[in-house]
């Protein structure tokens, strides 16, 4: 075995907060490593966010062409390439890990493809892809170690090789009845595709609603759309038992309010959640502690507990976005170079990529009532939208929370079409301390999504009186 190499600085896993500080540290001159196991670029570009919005949108195309006729255009029968679709993410996939091989390249840093594994303190010794391996020394080291699909602890499930979010977005054939397990974000978007491109699908979700994290009346939102969609929703429903193979046919045993039924399906696909990939890799030789789900313990400037170690992204308990792991980065560089940043009070929105989407920032009900925190409510439906109404995508509603005592933003939700674009723009009145009037009397393009604002915002009861 080889003798450990020394650098300034190692970051162990590529993703998106990783890349980002090694090729930050490396235009700065210093001595830089990444250590990753085979996700160029990590796994956005790769196999979750990109790649599931690119079949996605192969999934929405499908759709408008299936109702081209309400559009006025008359078309004839369709059916679904799966191996087109496949191909158009491979070739978008590959273009992006080309920009970061480049982008890797040009920055002099040392990219180290394998499986690694602490063997003492800020020393790592990986496995070599090609054969082989090589010790790592840094001053300095960056765990962006990611996390990967929960597989649920329930017979018969790994053995049935069930498909993940990385799986569904590779098959070259269309699933005749797909059996989604977990109402979440992944499961939701997937269900909602797969459907549009011909399969069957049942949803199956233990608990009462699906998006667990959102309020009633969103959740019923989407489980109305899904079933005017032809999708099977099964609601607290707990998963007993699963028989079979999937891809071939595939039995689910469940126990419902009900009482106890059978469900066959040709594929299986779980999305119950996440799992870090803190476990196997010697992080208890490093000195590094994890919590009790096994997420790296870091404190608010994301500082590991083994000193000149920090941990960034979904590995360190972080909300599971692509762009919570950018800012992560943010953290971790201003920290470096003397500046005080922490994840403090961060104000993070997030999209689901359903159709309509699902857009929020700040609290909702839930969140408001929970934390005792009284509130204002405004609604109104996408019908009260006229870009919704021009372009035909009506369903679903905006909702916004003030406060009651001024008006101060608390929260946004909007499921409908855009709803990820509209969200920014009250993100950045939140961001500015703008009251709820300053959108309410702001001149908005019209006819824009975002005009919706303008309605929404006069629909606001009045404070109480004093």
């Amino acid at each position: 075995m080889s003798d450990s190499e020394h650098f300034e600085n190692v970051v162990f896993g590529g993703g998106e907060a990783g890349k980002y500080i090694a090729w930050e540290l490396a235009r700065a001159g210093r001595r830089m490593a990444v250590i990753e196991r085979g996700l160029i670029g990590g796994s956005c570009p790769n196999i979750a966010c990109l790649p599931s919005k690119n079949v996605i949108r192969s999934a929405k195309v499908a759709e408008l062409f299936r109702h081209a006729a309400k559009y006025g255009l008359r078309t004839g029968p369709a059916t679904t390439d799966m191996n087109g679709v496949r191909r158009r993410k491979r070739e978008m996939v590959e273009g992006m890990i080309a920009i970061h091989q480049k982008r890797f390249a040009a920055d002099g840093l040392e990219f180290v493809l394998g499986e690694g594994r602490f063997i003492a303190p800020k020393t790592i010794e990986v496995r070599l892809a090609e054969g082989g391996t090589r010790r790592l020394e840094g001053e300095r080291v960056f765990l962006n170690l990611g996390t990967r699909a929960t597989i649920p602890d329930i017979p018969g499930l790994a053995a049935a090789a069930p498909l993940t979010h990385i799986e569904a977005l590779e098959l070259d054939r269309l699933p005749g009845h797909l059996i989604v397990l977990g109402g979440g974000y992944v499961g939701l978007e997937m269900a909602q595709a797969f459907r549009r491109f011909g399969s069957r699908v049942t949803i199956i979700q233990r608990g009462p609603q699906l998006a667990a994290h959102e309020d009633p009346d969103v959740a019923e939102a989407i489980r109305t759309m899904f079933i005017e969609d032809g999708i099977d929703v099964v609601l607290g429903a707990e998963t007993l038992a699963v028989e079979g193979h999937s891809g071939d046919r595939i039995q689910l045993r469940l126990r419902t309010a009900e009482g106890e039924q059978v469900l066959d399906g040709s594929e299986l696909l779980v999305s119950v959640g996440r799992t870090p990939n803190t476990q196997g890799i010697g992080l208890d030789v490093a000195g590094v502690e994890l919590d009790s789900r096994g997420y790296v313990k870091v404190n608010e400037r994301l500082e590991a507990s083994a000193p000149g170690v920090w941990a960034m992204g979904e590995c360190a308990g972080s909300p599971q976005f692509t762009h919570v792991a950018f800012d992560d980065f943010r953290v971790v560089r201003d920290n470096l170079a003397g500046r005080e940043r922490t994840t403090r009070d961060r104000l993070v929105p997030f999209c689901m990529f359903t159709d309509p989407e699902l857009a929020r920032v700040g609290m909702n009900e839930s969140a408001a009532q929970r934390g005792g925190i009284p509130y204002r409510v405004a609604k109104i439906p996408m019908t009260s939208v006229l870009r919704a109404r021009s372009i035909g995508e009506t369903r679903g509603f905006m909702k916004a929370l003030i406060d009651t005592r001024s008006d101060r933003l608390l929260g946004f939700t909007m499921l409908g079409a855009e709803a990820g674009e509209v969200v920014a723009v009250v993100q950045m009145a939140m961001l500015a301390g703008l009251p709820y009037t300053g959108l309410r009397d702001a001149i908005l393009t019209h006819p824009t999504m975002a005009e919706g604002l303008n309605v929404l915002f006069s629909n606001v009861p009045p404070l109480p009186a004093a």
